[in-house]
């Protein structure tokens, strides 16, 4: 009896000195990290792979998605979220000096590449007078689709304008008079059924079910692969570091190559997609 007792209490120490191990991993100050994406793909590099790895590290991790490109950057100023994972450096610089914003991004992740897909018309060669096409609302991503719709031929835009900057108004030629309609990133995948052309966000691509290889023409610029954001006066802090590992790990970056073939992966990743 007494043996049983020795090793039932042994079981117990061992395991109470393991979850305080585990304890002390975590930043002590921040034991629940709160983390905003949109729906999709990004979530789920988060349920998939970044949850399980800081749980491990003894934080308590929280996601909520987002179906915007607003939300999730005010949420992450006022404190609701710790951290946000949806935009590209342009998007935030720009929407930070805007809304007078102090964030920071602290580690890149892979991302789908924005392309153009079929509506009513299902090749290329098919677009004609007045074709319409559908690309987002927000001003750099709205750059985005019109330097690709320029790399493709489709329209030109002034010279000399920051490509990152660029507008409807900026368009200077446009041979087949297209219809540019301009919607929320979210909506696009759904405009197809209108429009005979559509320019669709590769987190909106995916999360609809719409496999890369659809697309007509997927854009060739790599300024746009996204980021990790926290605030500024976070970033140097321990869960933003192990935040960083997470996303850094052989773990992450072997289940992320297997789950996201076609993406773009950051800078020092052997792009297996």
């Amino acid at each position: 009896m007494q043996r049983r007792s020795f090793f039932k209490l042994s079981a117990l120490a061992l395991l109470a000195s393991s979850v305080s191990f585990t304890a002390l991993a975590a930043d002590p100050a921040k034991q629940e990290i709160v983390i905003g994406t949109t729906v999709g793909d990004f979530a789920d590099m988060v349920i998939d792979s970044i949850k399980p790895q800081l749980e491990a590290k003894g934080y308590k991790v929280k996601l909520v998605e987002f179906t915007d490109y607003v939300t999730p950057n005010i949420a992450l100023a006022d404190g609701s979220l710790d951290v946000n994972c949806f935009q590209h450096k342009p998007y935030l610089e720009s929407f930070a000096k805007d809304r007078g914003l102090s964030l920071a991004p602290i580690t890149q992740v892979p991302t789908g590449p924005m392309g153009l897909y079929s509506g009513k018309k299902g090749k290329l060669a098919e677009v004609g007078e007045g074709s319409t096409v559908a690309i987002p609302n927000d001003p750099t991503n709205q750059a985005r689709a019109l330097l690709m719709l320029q790399d493709l031929g489709w329209l030109t835009l002034k010279e000399g304008i920051n490509p990152l900057k660029a507008s409807e108004f900026d368009v200077v030629k446009n041979p087949h008079e297209i219809k540019l309609v301009l919607l929320e990133a979210a909506q696009l995948p759904r405009s197809r059924e209108d429009v005979d052309f559509s320019v669709i966000n590769g987190n909106f691509a995916a999360s609809s079910g719409i496999p890369f290889s659809e697309g007509l023409f997927l854009e060739r610029s790599y300024d746009f692969i996204n980021w990790v954001v926290v605030k500024s006066a976070d970033a140097g802090k321990p869960f933003a570091k192990d935040v960083i590992d997470a996303y850094n790990s052989p773990a992450f970056k072997t289940y992320a190559e297997q789950r996201f073939k076609g993406y773009k992966y950051p800078e020092g990743w052997q792009n297996k997609g």
